[in-house]
């Protein structure tokens, strides 16, 4: 399993100690394969944790505020149950350290974990999604969920929740250039059956995206963070934050994303945020 992080030791789950007078807010992203044919037929492989401490005080300007973060991805599709445990793993200490946990349609990703869990793994997870259940209910003094796709609408005035699109509103530049021309599923077999780099490093990018926009939206709805109304590029931040981890932030196709704003409101969405295909039915939609 290749895991990259931000931190000196790899497998080390939370960043160092959180500050007097600090919230922290952990976001967390996971990609997966679908197969419609057979029940519970996603199967994950990439998943990525943010950790994102902010002063209580006062409303951070994350265009300057660091972040930690780490990245797991398979090596071959037997590794799924390691990854799983990571991902169990991290759940458990976001729910002892951080004040809010947040994802986009988070209950799908710990969903198809869950489904797919070998057994000593499946505590955190279930617990997990039983909070996020009752997110609104929760106490004020514990950790809380917060479901970007879900609780942020106060924020939007447009009707769409694909992540891109409430980034886009927000003034986001999330541009996803990984996705021009090649779908994730796609890059993600070419690493599986060609042993292409690339492809892993494309996708790995695509998901930290995911769990660092994730965590600003979070930050921006709990009143913790605010950007400029010029926006804020997301795309600098990953290559600030994230310098030397893969060779795909070096790629001049990336780079050029960050010389200008970039139109994110036409990039195109994961897969696995992608408005969902609705099954065939004989009776009139919902």
């Amino acid at each position: 399993m290749i895991i990259k992080s931000s931190m000196p030791a790899a497998r080390r789950l939370p960043p160092p100690p959180l500050r007097s007078g600090a919230v922290r807010v952990v976001s967390i992203d996971a990609e997966w394969l679908k197969n419609y044919t057979i029940k519970n037929g996603q199967r994950p492989f990439c998943y990525s944790v943010v950790w994102l401490d902010l002063p209580a005080s006062s409303a951070a300007d994350l265009t300057v505020t660091p972040f930690e973060w780490t990245s797991v991805y398979v090596e071959d599709p037997g590794e799924m149950d390691e990854l799983i445990r990571h991902a169990a793993s991290t759940v458990t200490v976001a729910a002892d350290t951080a004040h809010i946990i947040t994802g986009h349609q988070l209950s799908s990703d710990l969903s198809v974990l869950e489904a797919n869990a070998p057994q000593d793994a499946l505590g955190p997870l279930q617990a997990a999604r039983e909070q996020w259940r009752q997110r609104r209910d929760a106490a004020p003094e514990a950790s809380r969920y917060l479901d970007t796709r879900y609780d942020a609408g106060h924020l939007l005035t447009g009707a769409s929740r694909r992540l891109v699109d409430v980034c886009n509103e927000l003034g986001l530049d999330v541009t996803q250039p990984e996705l021009l021309k090649v779908t994730m599923p796609a890059w993600h077999r070419r690493w599986l059956d060609e042993g292409q780099a690339e492809g892993r490093e494309r996708v790995s990018v695509l998901n930290l995206r995911h769990s660092l926009s994730t965590a600003y939206v979070a930050a921006r709805t709990a009143d913790l963070g605010q950007w400029p109304t010029t926006g804020l590029n997301v795309n600098q931040a990953l290559t600030d934050g994230a310098k030397g981890a893969w060779a795909w932030l070096d790629d001049p196709v990336f780079t050029t994303l960050l010389e200008d704003s970039c139109p994110s409101g036409t990039a195109a969405s994961s897969p696995s945020r992608a408005p969902k295909r609705q099954a065939k039915r004989r009776s009139s939609m919902r």
